[in-house]
């Protein structure tokens, strides 16, 4: 009979499964696919407004077999790869979404990454077999260069010439044939593919031995293991988190996601048993975790949750606050309920005080820190009277996505709107844009300035215009400090050439003049001296001095051969090992000082190049290095020193 999705008695509480893959590996599609099987053809996102496609979490509500699940669609860019990892906090597992090209294999990299840093089980489903070109065993040995979990086969395909008809199970060897749109049948087992079957399924209980007595006793005494016992070690091994079953398929066609659902019926994990990794006691008062927060137009403030224990009313208090409505996403349509048990994935209402990562109702539960921002754009009203109205905007867009944020610069006056990319920002820009008409630049460039030789500067001010003139006199001594030294004002006037309570104006307007100097930017690493001067006993002032000493300044460090500091910083780039002569030219390129390169400890084919960058080239580094690496370079870094600029 057809592997389909017949009625049965609910034997599982609400679980939650997060499909997380890289851009282009039809995530999504699967994700559309596995409503579908499961009855729902109406494909509207949950989030409490329009999707934005490949931007937003995706949330919907069903029932397979009679058991409810929460499905997650995470966005497959790596610019909202943080807010997968806020969905994969609350999932019970993950299903890695992967395409069949080897050469690609490398993009599934941050999702593997992400569910081996969370402790999640996880399942891969390599999609598109439709397409398949060479060996399954091809795929998925480069998957494991990306992976610290072994990848066990648990399906090799079947073909008829070059094409992909179907799948053998290697725990039940039972065959099966995809039907296009329709449940696959089960068929008479394949016999050109028993010499492969075998092998294969030989592979997979040798991986599994490890973990299991029994099985290594079967093997050594070349006994043919049954279902059962391949089954028992590959489940327990996935529930721990040393191993992941790799199924096959082809979304578009319906092919497999009936065995996938069958596959996540048997092997996700209970909230209870989810809860209990995240350390939550099984009794106590409602627990929840926010993981996304929403203003949803009329509909206020939105937290989407993860009900961890107990059952939640609408208008009960949890957290300390009161519950302004409860929604589920049945079939991804937003549907008011009045109560939300253990398990479910809920948006709860005008929760004010609840940020996105909260635990509500218990102790702070670990949460996915945002990522390190990589582009940023400077952003100003169009109208000058919507500066209000701009900052409570980007206070709502920060709280909606914690992997962006806002800096008011009191140096330039911008206010700077920093995220994960170009694409990124695009999508923060068209929200904000709904509120109010911005233009963007580029930020910029925090430059100083400092001097190349010592000048000695005498300045007088002599003024009469009436009654008590203006008299000062100042010699001063201007010269160039190690770098990061800072200013400096130190007074070697002798004699009672200038009244001690002179002295301080002198050094606060010194100060001050080198905020700007002549070529525009703020004066650094020099020492002023206050070497002598002259006074009158009615005319002389703290004014007088300043001015005088201003007047000193500006003509000194005009002199005194100025040049310009360009800020400098230490940028680390994480990419593929084959990337790594890439990375190099491009560092270089921007005029970057290569420090050196060591493969990352803690990921197995990947580099790190280290270099000194000036700022200025740093803008749309990202761009350019995710362009050169399959989208999957990033960098961090930070500011190091001043030097002369050389680029400008």
């Amino acid at each position: 009979m057809p592997e389909a999705s017949t009625p049965g008695t609910q034997s599982h509480g609400p679980r939650c499964a997060a499909l997380i893959g890289p851009y282009g590996s039809g995530k999504s599609a699967l994700f559309d696919a596995m409503l579908a099987v499961a009855g729902h053809a109406n494909r509207r996102s949950g989030n409490g407004r329009a999707h934005v496609p490949g931007t937003e979490v995706r949330i919907a509500q069903v029932s397979f077999l009679n058991d409810p699940w929460t499905l997650l669609d995470c966005p497959g860019s790596i610019e909202f790869a943080h807010a997968g990892a806020c969905a994969l906090a609350v999932a019970d597992i993950a299903v890695v979404v992967v395409d069949p090209d080897p050469e690609r294999a490398a993009m599934a990299a941050p999702a593997l990454r992400m569910v081996e840093e969370q402790g999640i089980p996880a399942m891969v489903f390599v999609n598109k077999l439709d397409t398949l070109g060479g060996q399954v065993r091809d795929i998925v040995a480069a998957l494991q260069e990306q992976s610290r979990r072994r990848l066990l086969l648990r399906q090799v395909p079947w073909r008829e010439g070059e094409k992909v008809v179907g799948y053998v199970d290697l725990i039940s060897e039972r065959a099966w044939r995809w039907r296009d749109g329709q449940p696959s049948e089960p068929a008479p087992f394949p016999e050109a593919m028993r010499g492969r079957e075998a092998e294969a399924r030989a592979a997979l209980a040798e991986a599994l031995a490890d973990a299991d007595d029994s099985l290594l006793e079967a093997i050594v005494e070349d006994r043919t293991p049954d279902p059962a016992a391949l089954y028992r070690p590959l489940h327990a091994e996935e529930a721990a988190g040393h191993a992941d079953a790799v199924l096959l398929g082809a979304a578009e066609h319906a092919a497999g996601v009936r065995r996938l659902w069958k596959a996540l019926r048997h092997d996700t994990p209970e909230v209870g048993e989810t809860a209990a990794r995240h350390g939550i006691a099984a009794e106590g008062e409602p627990l929840a975790q926010v993981f996304r927060t929403v203003q949803a137009g009329h509909a206020g403030r939105l937290s989407f949750v993860r009900l961890w224990r107990g059952a939640v009313k609408d208008g009960a208090g949890l957290g300390g606050q009161r519950v302004g409505g409860i929604w589920r996403f049945p079939g991804g349509e937003q549907t008011k309920v009045g109560e939300a048990v253990a398990g479910e994935v809920v948006a709860l209402g005008r929760l004010e005080a609840a940020a996105t990562g909260d635990t509500l109702g218990g102790d702070r539960l670990p949460f996915p820190e945002p990522p390190a921002p990589t582009y940023a754009l400077a952003l100003e009203p169009e109208d000058r009277k919507d500066e209000v109205k701009l900052a409570a905007a980007l206070a709502k867009l920060v709280e909606e996505d914690p992997s962006l944020n806002v800096e008011q610069v009191a140096e330039s006056g911008e206010t700077i709107l920093r995220g994960q990319g170009e694409q990124h920002l695009r999508a923060a820009l068209e929200r904000l844009g709904a509120m109010v008409k911005l233009a963007t630049h580029r930020p910029r460039v925090a430059y100083r300035e400092t001097i190349r030789r010592q000048v000695r500067q005498h300045a007088r001010l002599k003024r009469q215009t009436g009654g008590h003139g203006q008299f000062a006199d100042v010699t001063l001594e201007v010269a160039p400090r190690p770098r990061g030294a800072g200013f400096s004002f130190v007074d070697k006037v002798v004699g009672g050439a200038i009244p001690r309570k002179f002295i301080p104006a002198c050094g606060e307007a010194a100060e001050e003049a080198a905020r700007k100097g002549p070529l525009g930017n703020p004066v650094v690493d020099i020492e002023v001296t206050l070497v002598d001067g002259g006074f009158h006993s009615v005319d002389s002032s703290d004014m007088a001095f300043a001015t005088a000493t201003r007047m000193a300044m500006q003509e000194a460090m005009a002199k005194a051969e100025p040049v310009v500091l360009e800020p400098v910083q230490h940028v680390a780039v994480t990419v593929p090992t084959a990337f790594t002569p890439a990375a190099q030219r491009l560092l270089t390129g921007r005029r970057g000082q290569i420090l050196g390169f060591a493969e990352c400890p803690d990921r197995p084919g990947w580099d790190e190049v280290e270099a000194m960058v000036p700022a200025a080239e740093l803008h749309d580094l990202i761009l350019e290095l995710r362009g050169q690496t399959l989208g999957l370079g990033t960098y961090r870094h930070r500011f190091d020193h001043l030097a002369e600029s050389r680029g400008r």
